[in-house]
């Protein structure tokens, strides 16, 4: 089978760029569009009047489908996505995989029980830059990393569902964990909730790696201008990726902090500082979400596991719930409990049964 057949579950902010890319990529059909709003069926029926519009989750789930893609609000995937699975369907799942590392780890067993590829939406995996960021930190061109620091800052959009943690810390502990191969041990988060109560709209994350690397992240919904930023310090060089650049959206400073040495005992704690050039690595275009795509349905053609799999989601959802805790405990630093203390993940059942398609209609 060369050709995947998809059904899109939610046609809201993200749906329809799901939408767009999976009608334009030669190896896939648009099967079945899923959205509670009638008016947003509307809408794309004339642009996709090959697909089957459906107001019924179910419908993405009959035999004319081979995998489904879930953007809803996070509050449902789970139930979504473990309906999915077990119909033997390919999932990719939109961020943060599920609200719970219960689910999730329920929903990486369900996708190993009957053989199908679970995924996650982290699309700056994706991201040519940041491949190309993750590439020259192996290659140990900056030297060793010393902390990385994150900005992911706009004006809204404003969630009902969940706080700004939530939102937009995902794209970031997604990227320091693919740029490290690794994953924090420690979390420690503050914020406010300055417009909603109880709904914090802006926060700072400190994220404690293995051998001594430092993470930061700030989000916010309240900042007057867009920002898509993270920097990686090394003890020979910096690298900056910025998203909203048109061009260069990666820099390497040629520029550092240097011991000096010297017999004398004041020189002994001297520094100097290194100033060189500036290096704009060459990045290959292409759409990040297109990408994704397509290694979603090469992986559907090989079997391989996908980069942003369930695993990876997992190790994203632990840092959001620390956090989370963290937020709401005065910023008590947390540890993050390891993949072993899932015993989800060795076959025993997660919590949370699937509701009736009334309760799953009503959080979709």
């Amino acid at each position: 089978m060369n050709e995947v057949r998809f059904g899109v579950i939610g046609a809201g902010y993200w749906g329809p760029h799901l939408i767009r890319n999976l009608s334009e990529i030669p190896d896939s059909r648009l099967t079945a569009i899923v959205d509670l709003s009638r008016d947003r069926l509307r809408a794309l029926q004339p642009r996709y009047p090959y697909a089957r519009m459906s107001e019924d989750p179910r419908d993405a789930f009959q035999d004319d489908v081979d995998a489904v893609v879930i953007a809803t609000p996070v509050n449902s995937h789970f139930r979504l996505a473990r309906m999915a699975l077990q119909a033997g369907k390919h999932v990719l799942v939109e961020k943060p995989l599920t609200r719970s590392s219960e689910d999730a780890a329920e929903l990486i067993r369900l996708a190993e029980e009957n053989g199908v590829r679970l995924m996650v939406g982290h699309t700056f995996e994706y991201n040519p830059a940041v491949l190309a960021l993750r590439e020259t930190v192996r290659r140990g061109d900056i030297g060793r990393v010393l902390y990385i620091d994150a900005a992911r800052l706009n004006l809204g959009q404003y969630r009902t569902d969940v706080n700004v943690l939530w939102d937009l810390a995902p794209h970031d502990i997604s990227i320091m964990n693919f740029i490290l191969d690794s994953e924090p041990t420690h979390v420690s988060a503050r914020g406010n909730a300055c417009i909603q109560d109880g709904t914090h709209d802006v926060a700072y994350v400190e994220l404690k790696y293995p051998e001594g690397v430092l993470g930061h992240i700030h989000v916010s919904w309240l900042e007057p201008c867009k920002v898509r930023r993270l920097t990686v310090v090394g003890d020979e060089k910096m690298v900056v990726y910025n998203d909203v650049a048109a061009e260069e959206k990666l820099r390497i400073y040629d520029k550092g902090v240097v011991k000096t040495t010297s017999s004398g005992d004041f020189a002994d704690f001297q520094l100097g500082y290194h100033y060189g050039g500036v290096t704009i690595p060459a990045v290959p275009s292409g759409e990040p979400l297109k990408l994704e795509l397509l290694h979603f349905i090469e992986c559907i053609h090989s079997g391989e596991t996908p980069r942003s799999d369930g695993l990876s989601g997992l190790r994203v959802i632990k840092v959001l719930e620390s956090a989370d805790k963290s937020l709401h405990n005065g910023g008590m630093r947390d540890r993050i409990h390891n993949l072993e203390s899932f015993e989800v993940l060795a076959g025993s059942s997660a919590s949370g049964a699937v509701g009736v398609y009334e309760m799953v209609m009503e959080e979709a």
